[in-house]
Formats: structure tokens, sequence, C-alpha cells
């Protein structure tokens, strides 16, 4: 879905995901001091407005008009500053090395660009930060509830962590997410990745050399 598509599917007065946080975004930073944090692909904002409470100093993006006008008034309705930018991520290229948090949540592109598209959000994570990227597995069409049914926009585990580059994987596993279906138990099938960059990375290291020599 192109950018006009969005805008159209955002034109609604309530928020299309409400104003709750993702589920693993709240786990996996709940360790992490406050910072600059980079959203990519943040459509209304909950996750960027969930982190400018925590103290976080973000940067939101997404190729969206109308998805970036209800993530302001949400910021301004908690009281909570978010920059916002209208870019496409196809293009997008974030400054290097300048964020202590990148996150990357439900973005579903054709595989190349979402792998150029994880390979710029990687490098943009500074020395000392955390990359978290989660989305819907290619098993959950099958074995999971709802989401996108279109294998070739979707990635495991296994295809995202090769993307990043030199950075750390710590995490990168399918995790089963509950969702709301005609009161039965029904849950999605996502992929989650959580890495890092080094405290001793020096540009131009891979991640293990890096290591090897702090």
């Amino acid at each position: 879905m192109d950018s006009r598509g969005w805008d159209r599917r955002y034109a609604t007065s309530e928020l299309i995901w409400t104003a709750e946080p993702n589920r693993f975004l709240v786990a996996e930073v709940a360790d992490l001091a406050p910072g600059c944090a980079l959203d990519l692909a943040c459509g209304e904002g909950r996750n960027a407005v969930w982190l400018a409470e925590r103290g976080w100093d973000v940067t939101a993006v997404d190729f969206s008009p109308v998805g970036l006008d209800k993530a302001q008034a949400l910021a301004a309705q908690r009281g909570v500053l978010v920059h916002l930018l209208c870019e496409d991520l196809r293009e997008y290229a974030p400054p290097a090395a300048a964020f202590d948090l990148v996150v990357v949540l439900y973005l579903h592109i054709a595989f190349p660009a979402m792998r150029a598209v994880l390979r710029r959000a990687a490098a943009a994570v500074a020395a000392g930060g955390t990359l978290l990227v989660v989305g819907h597995d290619p098993t959950n069409i099958e074995h999971g509830h709802g989401g996108p049914q279109d294998p070739a926009i979707l990635m495991g585990p296994d295809d995202i962590a090769p993307a990043l580059d030199d950075l750390l994987i710590e995490r990168a596993e399918r995790v089963r997410r509950p969702v709301a279906s005609a009161g039965e138990d029904a849950y999605a099938i996502d992929a989650l990745v959580r890495a890092t960059r080094p405290p001793g990375y020096v540009r131009g290291l891979s991640a293990k050399a890096s290591a090897s020599s702090s």
C-alpha cells in the first residue's frame, strides 16, 4: 500500500491501532535508559508517544501525512514532544550512529527494499544502542491469526538478522501475540529481533572485532 492508501486508512476520527504501545516494545526497552530514539514507520504515533512519555527524545518517521497528523495530535494530548518526519523509508537514510534506540515495528514491504531499510536502521544505531525489529512472521499466514497474507512482504527472524550487518544479535525468535477473535483465544505469530551495537564500536570494524578488542 502506498502513502495515499495509508492516508485513506488513517482518515478516521479514531486511532486504527489504539493509543496503547506495542507489547514487545514495552518489554524490550524496559531495561534501557532513555536517550535518543528513532521510530521508523511510526503510523499514528502510539509507540513514539509512549517512548516520549518515558523521557526519550523521539524522532518518528512515516510516509503518511494523515498518520503523522494523528501522531501529532496524540503527542499534544499526552503533553509530550515528538519530532515528526514525513519520509518514504525506501529512500530515507537516518543519520549514522545517532540513536540509542531504533525501532521498526510492523513495516511490511517487499524483501529487497525491506533489507535496505533494515541496513540503514542498523547503521543509525549509536555505540551502546539497541535496534528492535518486530513484524508478522511468514508462518502467521498458516498458523497464526490476522496480519498480511502475502509472503513476499513477510520476514522471519532468520531473514531479519543477517540484514543488520555488524550489530550483535541478542534475540531472534518467533513470538506469539494474543489478538481478539470473536471471544476465542487466538494468537498472531510475530518475528522479533533485538540487536545492539557494542559500546566500544568503531565504525568500519565488525561487531565481533570491536568486542574482541574491548
